[in-house]
Parts: C-alpha cells; structure tokens; sequence
C-alpha cells in the first residue's frame, strides 16, 4: 500500500506539473497553477492509491472493481476542463445534453489529454498519440458537436505539426476568444 501510495502521488504530481507547463505555453496560468487540484481530495486521492498501477488511470481499476468510479464522478462533477462537466438539461428538448464548453476550459482539456499521453505512454510518446487516444476514446460522440471539432482539430494539428505550432494555434485562438467575449 505505500508503494502505491507513493507511486500515486508522483504520478498525479508529474502529470499535473505538465498540465501547468502546457497551461502557461497556451497563456492559461491560473488554471495550470489549480488544475486537477480536487485529485488530492480524500474522495479521489484514497481511491487512487487503492487502485494505482502506474500505466493507467486508478479510476479504470475501481471501475472494473466495482462497476463504477467513485474518485471520477467527484473528479468530473468538480473541474470544467472534463466535457463531462458540461452535461445540462436543455432548455428546448428537456432533455440531458452535450452543451458548449468555454474555450478557456476546451484548452485546459486540450493540456490536459496533452500531459496524461506522455505521463502514460512515457518514452513512448509522441504527438500523435493524443489524438488517437481521443478517438480510441469515442469522447466525440458525447461532446458538444462544436467543442469536439475544435479538440479534435488542435490534437490533430499537434499530431501533424508538432507542440510549437498547436500552441501558437491555442493561444491566437484565445485571444480570439478573449476579444470577441468581453461583454460575456
């Protein structure tokens, strides 16, 4: 158990101090400073100690366990950099659904699938394993349409033309943003 505890820790830390480093190259600080914050909860930090193994998520262990992921749905429910975050009932179908992620936060997840490829993959990484992790993954088919076009479009500029250029895209694409929503 305190080799688990111990092998956890370093990985949540690693991986969230690569968040961090892309965060602030994609000129999103405070969220690089307090990303995945809520891992270092009880709720999700004891799950991830008992379910660790260094090569994939905690949460995939609980979850083959028992049927479910405790430390994920606290996780998702806290931290809108998660599209899963961004499920409300919609006010004409009255039904749940995909709604449109804040740039801000698509960016963050972007960071965020970034870091978690080469903290998983290790020596193995290389750009274009997050996209093929997002579309092993089938996140496409529960996001809002236009949040997974824009994800899916910056892995794959990552993927085709490295980390510099897909940063350079990210934070235009923010400033873009940023100005056209200051009365938001």
């Amino acid at each position: 158990m305190l080799k688990n505890f111990w092998g956890h820790l370093k990985t949540v830390t690693k991986h969230r101090f690569k968040v961090m480093i892309h965060c602030f190259k994609a000129g999103i600080y405070w969220q690089g400073l307090t990303h995945d914050l809520s891992k270092f909860t009880p709720t999700e930090f004891l799950m991830g100690i008992k379910y660790y193994q260094g090569t994939r998520s905690p949460n995939e262990g609980e979850r083959e366990d028992v049927g479910y992921s405790t430390a994920w749905m606290h996780h998702k429910g806290r931290n809108k950099h998660h599209f899963e975050y961004w499920v409300d009932i919609r006010p004409t179908s009255r039904r749940y659904g995909p709604v449109e992620m804040p740039y801000k936060y698509l960016v963050e997840m972007f960071c965020d699938r970034v870091a978690a490829s080469k903290v998983y993959k290790g020596k193995d990484y290389d750009d274009k394993a997050p996209l093929a992790y997002y579309i092993r993954g089938h996140a496409r088919d529960m996001m809002h349409p236009s949040s997974a076009d824009q994800l899916e479009e910056l892995l794959t500029i990552l993927s085709e033309k490295g980390e510099k250029e897909a940063f350079e895209c990210v934070r235009r694409r923010l400033r873009d943003y940023k100005l056209n929503n200051k009365s938001k």
